[in-house]
């Protein structure tokens, strides 16, 4: 199955996309949402309490139900994803442990434009526009420095949303 995370919050172009790729490709596509979604909680909190309830929550509750995640992270996205490995040790905050796989870990962003065009795989829109980090719409804006593709998220508040950051 693949995951996704009903934010509430995509970008109308992002939910084009899931809906492209499910069809193309026949995924047998989970939508997962949060329990209880509240619009707009980034505006009356902060972002930290959104992607707690919108992504992090529904995600490491849906994992609990299997042993090995596969996920498209990479080193080079940004300085907290450095020492990524391909497969590793993940524990949900259940204390439950899975395995994390991360295929293209070591690939760079290069990379993965050459083997999408290789095998005619269709990119999000949104990198036309300029974006080359995108979530949730009110969170992600152009880039911010050039050198830093994940600088237009969050406002610079933050580098992840929560999702990838293990238990302790």
């Amino acid at each position: 199955p693949v995951l996704f995370l009903d934010t509430f919050h995509h970008f109308p172009q992002t939910l084009a996309y899931r809906d492209e790729l499910t069809d193309r490709w026949k995924l047998k596509l989970t939508n997962l949402r949060a329990a209880e979604p509240s619009i707009g909680l980034w505006q009356r909190e902060r972002t930290q309490a959104c992607c707690a309830r919108h992504k992090v929550e529904p995600l490491f509750s849906a994992l609990e139900q299997y042993d090995t995640w596969f996920t498209a992270l990479r080193r080079d996205q940004s300085a907290s994803r450095a020492n990524l490995q391909e497969n590793e040790p993940f524990r949900l905050p259940s204390g439950k442990a899975i395995r994390r796989v991360a295929p293209i870990a070591g690939w760079t962003a290069r990379d993965v434009w050459r083997y999408a065009k290789a095998n005619d795989i269709p990119l999000l829109p949104l990198y036309d526009l300029g974006y080359t980090s995108i979530g949730c719409e009110p969170c992600t804006t152009l880039p911010l420095d050039p050198g830093n593709p994940r600088s237009g998220r969050w406002q610079g508040e933050k580098l992840e949303c929560g999702i990838h950051i293990e238990a302790k």
